[in-house]
């Protein structure tokens, strides 16, 4: 990519001018810089490249409890002093914010390799070769084949009047298809730092199969069935658990955890942690307002230990607070399959899903959660496919369908479109409630 990032060297002089051109109380920086590169194939060829370079630079600054912010992506010195004239002309308009902290001071952060130098030197030509055989493969086997390929380097800053200062580099890379005929699809989609360690040619082979195994689908009953949920799938039930570990909504007692810290929320074989550093995650030393990362274990062995503090709440409760859980891994403390084929083939009767999407809180006191199955959704009968299904809207919680699991693989890449790469396990369970049948 030709478009030079900012470096820690410039961050720290937009830092200085920053903090040296302002008389309020408390300053706050932040940087985010992307110069991303994606390609995008439909109907079978490549339709569209975008390189796109966003630099972005945002200025908080307080006096007393006022605060107010501001934001340029022009970087020279009157640009700057601009954004923080304006975040100061808020400011002092403002009311007062009760739950306003002052920035944290200085931070240990974890040393991540999170740049990776094939991912940032990956060309649009790369990646059209990349592309080529998955259309290709989709031609070969008469399906429409579409979806993106795209790498981006990045750098992320943080630092403020307190001495708290943070800068990493950072590269991604994503791929993702859907892989069409006339009644069904495969879906498959994966990112990592490494362009290299996504296995375009494993996920292409598993689209078109999935596309082509659903083909003339069945239309199956709405009811409670045994399921075998892939990865991407169990991403998408499980996604409402994380966002609900709000220790907030704990202790203002709307939460679906309220009075169960320390009790089992899970089956007794998962535990779910934060490995920030994971190498096939894409995780950060530090969250947006500069707090360290770390590695923490949020349920052991099924029992919740701790909950998501923010700065605010964790002041009121006077506890230390804590990220959120990103970086996410849940695995299965057990004898495990070696893949979904093999959950598969232990099963008598069972619907397999692939992916959830449109997936909406119902009742978020108990976690119960709506959506559709998208994307290869069989029948498995006496230990094989037997049938694509149509799909089917669900109601259902994590908190439910997941206090008692059937058989479970090792942990591995887990995406949904909207979520955050996790390491999560497929699951066999015994019991989900697969509420109507759609039209398609």
């Amino acid at each position: 990519m030709a478009t030079q990032l900012i470096v820690e060297k410039d961050f720290r002089r937009i830092k200085n001018i920053i903090l040296s051109s302002t008389r309020a109380d408390d300053v706050f920086v932040s940087l985010s810089d992307s110069d991303s590169s994606t390609l995008r194939f439909a109907n079978n060829q490549v339709v569209q490249h975008v390189s796109v370079h966003r630099p972005r630079l945002t200025i908080r600054v307080a006096f007393g409890l006022k605060n107010g912010s501001a934001s340029t992506n022009r970087l020279d010195e009157d640009s700057l002093v601009a954004a923080l004239r304006q975040a100061e002309r808020i400011a002092h308009l403002a009311p007062d914010d009760p739950e306003y902290l002052p920035p944290l001071g200085s931070q240990s952060y974890l040393r991540m390799s999170t740049h990776i130098a094939g991912t940032a030197n990956t060309t649009p030509l790369d990646m059209a070769n990349r592309t080529k055989p998955v259309i290709q493969q989709c031609v070969e086997q008469g399906l429409v084949g579409a979806g993106i390929m795209s790498s981006s380097t990045n750098a992320h800053g943080v630092a403020a009047s307190s001495g708290l200062f943070g800068f990493q580099e950072s590269t991604d890379a994503r791929f993702s298809l859907t892989a069409t005929a006339e009644d069904s699809s495969g879906w498959a989609l994966n990112a990592h730092r490494d362009v290299d360690s996504i296995d375009m040619h494993g996920m292409t082979r598993s689209a078109v199969m999935k596309a082509l195994a659903s083909r003339n689908p069945r239309e199956l009953a709405p009811g409670h069935y045994p399921v075998i949920f892939e990865p991407a799938a169990v991403a998408g039930i499980f996604a409402p658990f994380l966002w609900s570990l709000s220790a907030r909504r704990y202790h203002r007692g709307d939460s679906p955890f309220s009075g169960k810290l320390g009790s089992v929320v899970l089956d007794p074989r998962l535990t779910l942690r934060s490995d920030p550093g994971h190498p096939d995650l894409l995780g950060s030393p530090f969250a947006s307002d500069g707090m360290a990362t770390r590695h923490r274990t949020w349920v052991d062995q099924g029992v919740l230990k701790q909950l998501h503090y923010d700065r605010f709440t964790a002041a009121e409760h006077n506890v230390v607070p804590n990220t959120r859980p990103n970086a996410a891994i849940l695995s299965f403390q057990g004898e495990t399959a070696d893949s979904v084929d093999a959950l598969i083939a232990q099963a008598d009767r069972a619907v397999l899903v692939t992916n959830f999407w449109y997936i909406r809180f119902v009742d978020r006191t108990d976690l119960t959660v709506t959506g559709m199955t998208r994307d290869g959704t069989f029948l498995v009968e006496n230990g094989r496919i037997v049938a694509g299904l149509k799909n089917f809207r669900f109601h259902d919680s994590p908190l439910r369908c997941l206090k008692l699991i059937d058989a479970a693989t090792s942990p591995t890449h887990a995406m949904t479109i909207n979520g955050a790469k996790m390491l999560l396990p497929a699951l066999r369970l015994p019991d989900f409630h697969l509420s109507s049948v759609t039209k398609f």
